[in-house]
């Protein structure tokens, strides 16, 4: 009797200690991705195997909503607050503005410093530099491989914006000079690679892997891919689509790779892994990009679906109820409080901030304590959006409306190999552990996370000019935001127009800056810097 008391006990014990084991976290984003460019939505244009294989062990986020543009939604994740709560709402930051997120807020790395963590950062950090202290080994990461502005080119990695042209590759503080004219996605890659073969797995690991794919590059040469990669999508004959599939099939290849790497080290049983995009796609030639939203309205930059809903899924054995879609409401803001938790931390601890702490509803599949969601309120744009359960306003637009339409291309049509995800790297690894979805799996739930729109033959159709009016929808019925409901339920439409005016009264300006002449790469090298740290002559910028 006494034995058998001691051996319960033990395994008690041995049980607490494996639930309160630590996860890795894994954070790969992608940079400007659509809606309809993952397999898992629908789309079987651009194979994404690795990235599928991912979304089908774990959980497809179909009502998972980032910011409009870059700098924005990376704000959010690193602080768990609302742009608007922040400064950061407005545009993105350029690398000659003297300014970063500010150095009040403690980031994500931060918090997760505190519970024993390990931060490491492969890829585009784009939340200030102009200082030292602004930049990633500042802010609670390690070590850093990457780069400081919004994009720059694959193979030189120089970043072509006002006020000129300069190298931006760091490694920590440093110029990464040697690696010019290597691949971006590769080097990303081969790092983060080299970072959790060489970490130790019995200690807790934060890895952010910021991509600068699928974000164009340079003006003269935009969607820049190895041309062994384009040339497997003969399929397709539009040649920035074609070209932009040879950079969204590497970036899928990568997490392959880094999935296979967890493995290896025997840390992917004990990881969460999350794959999304930062905002919407830039479509049809916006930004000089070939992303697809479709069927879903708007790019990159608007606030219609197309600009805020974002593909992305999470991964991990720690979830009670997977291989299912997620129709959850969820804000990138939500990852603080909820990876935190998941860390073993106590959200209540966080302060004041917007996001929520959502892992119970996900692991369960129970309704979360997440209502609404602030899209973003632009007072220079002049345009603001709000959803709260099933409804969504739309107030004001960007760019004069010109972005306001619906662009593919859909992808449809065309089959769906199921096999190439059961024998890509990652579904390989997933396999492994007896993770990996099964085709009947694949297949019912590709159709459930297909977003589909219909309006029946009789029904008026009241359009949306939101420089005219506000606009109302009902996302839930109808995710194209294709009928303007404004009209039938004006007290609808009143009370999230209030809502809109009681977000804004907690708002606080917007930090931009003019560009600072001392940020010019010409002065340091070609390259962009921590400028704010040295001192210029004034005559030498034109004072």
């Amino acid at each position: 009797m006494t034995f058998v008391l001691i051996v319960t006990l033990l395994a008690v014990i041995v049980e607490s200690d494996q639930n309160n084991v630590k996860p890795h976290i894994v954070y790969i984003i992608a940079d400007d991705l659509g809606w309809n460019d993952v397999g898992f939505h629908g789309s079987s244009q651009i194979p994404t195997p690795n990235i599928d294989a991912l979304a089908y062990s774990g959980l497809i986020l179909n009502r998972f909503y980032v910011t409009p543009i870059c700098t924005p939604s990376r704000s959010a994740l690193m602080t768990g607050k609302h742009p608007i709560h922040t400064g950061m709402q407005h545009r993105v930051l350029y690398g000659a503005e003297p300014r970063g997120l500010p150095l009040t807020e403690t980031l994500l790395p931060e918090y997760l410093r505190d519970l024993g963590y390990t931060n490491r950062i492969v890829g585009k950090w784009h939340l200030g530099h102009y200082k030292k202290e602004y930049t990633p080994l500042c802010r609670g990461f390690d070590s850093h491989l990457g780069f400081w502005t919004g994009h720059h080119d694959y193979n030189d990695h120089t970043a072509v914006e006002a006020p000129s042209w300069g190298l931006d590759m760091r490694r920590g503080m440093e110029t990464a000079w040697d690696l010019h004219g290597q691949y971006s996605t590769d080097v990303f890659t081969k790092e983060a690679v080299r970072l959790i073969h060489n970490h130790n797995a019995s200690e807790p690991l934060f890895l952010y892997i910021a991509h600068a794919a699928v974000h164009s590059a340079n003006p003269y040469n935009p969607l820049p891919a190895p041309d062994s990669e384009v040339a497997k999508f003969t399929n397709i004959t539009n040649y920035n689509r074609r070209r932009f599939a040879g950079v969204l099939s590497k970036l899928d290849t990568s997490v392959g790779r880094v999935v296979s790497a967890l493995k290896q080290n025997n840390m992917l049983e004990n990881s969460i892994i999350i794959f999304s995009t930062d905002n919407g796609g830039a479509a049809d030639g916006f930004n000089l990009n070939a992303a697809s939203n479709w069927p879903l309205r708007g790019v990159k930059n608007t606030l219609w679906e197309g600009g805020v809903r974002g593909a992305g899924l999470i991964w991990s054995p720690k979830f009670q109820k997977r291989s299912r879609v997620s129709h959850q409401l969820m804000h990138i803001s939500d990852w603080l409080p909820t990876l935190y938790y998941a860390a073993g931390g106590n959200p209540g601890k966080l302060g004041n901030i917007d996001g929520i702490n959502i892992w119970e509803a996900l692991s369960q599949d129970v309704a979360s304590n997440r209502t609404e969601v602030l899209h973003n309120i632009d007072d220079i744009y002049g345009n603001s959006a709000l959803t709260i359960g099933d409804w969504k306003v739309m107030k004001g637009t960007t760019y004069n409306g010109v972005w306001d339409s619906w662009y593919g291309p859909s992808g449809r049509g065309i089959m769906y190999d199921t096999n190439l995800v059961l024998n890509s790297l990652a579904g390989k690894a997933l396999a492994s552990i007896n993770m990996a979805a099964t085709e009947s799996q694949m297949k019912l739930l590709r159709e459930q996370a297909d977003v589909k729109c219909s309006v029946p033959k009789d029904e008026t159709i009241v359009p949306c000019k939101p420089l005219k009016a506000p606009c109302l929808f009902n996302v839930k019925e109808d995710p194209c935001e294709i009928r303007n409901l404004a009209d039938k339920y004006p007290d609808l439409l009143r009370k999230l127009l209030d809502n809109i005016a009681k977000w804004n009264a907690t708002a606080v300006p917007p930090g931009n800056l003019p560009l600072d002449p001392r940020g010019d790469p010409r002065f340091w090298d070609n390259t962009w810097t921590n400028f704010g740290d040295y001192s210029i002559l004034s005559n030498a910028v034109g004072y």
